[in-house]
């Protein structure tokens, strides 16, 4: 069996649309943090780019491109008031079950067991993919988020993709 080219067929497929080549980023060290106290005892945020939105917010648009969009919840926010609008996976599991690709509950129960400390007053929806602007999710999304995170004196985040 040949193994697929995903990356030629990727580079392929978007310069059929009109793309310049994809500038892949390539990361020579990746920044370490160690937690500063034990995770019982630290403040946990959520963040999912599986196109999560309330019911009754705007939908996002699972074709867009660049939508640097960053949906905030409140962490109380219940499964029932939350909806998936992403066409670029199968989300029938997580449509019975929020939980599969916005783990909310698990993140309540983790926090009622003592396994870590507390749960941020807000968690996020957001970076769903087809963002081609790479330097603008490094120099403004990204860094907006993190100063997000700080407000709420989050310790650690948990990174659900889609």
């Amino acid at each position: 069996m040949e193994a697929i080219r995903y990356v030629e067929r990727l580079n392929s497929h978007y310069r059929s649309q009109g793309f310049q080549p994809y500038q892949w980023t390539i990361n020579h060290d990746a920044p370490l943090t160690p937690l500063s106290r034990p995770l019982n005892q630290c403040r946990i945020a959520m963040l999912t780019s599986g196109g999560v939105s309330r019911c009754d917010a705007q939908p996002f648009n699972p074709q867009a491109r660049n939508d640097l969009r960053l949906d905030v919840f409140e962490s109380e926010a219940l499964p029932g008031c939350l909806v998936i609008n992403d066409d670029y996976y199968d989300h029938r599991d997580a449509d019975r079950d929020i939980n599969c690709i916005f783990p909310v509950e698990r993140l309540r129960e983790l926090s009622a067991q003592g396994v870590i400390g507390s749960i941020s007053p807000h968690h996020y929806s957001g970076f769903m993919g087809r963002i081609y602007t790479r330097s603008t999710v490094v120099n403004e999304a990204a860094p907006a988020l993190a100063r997000r995170l700080q407000e709420d004196r989050v310790d650690a985040a948990a990174l659900v993709p889609a």
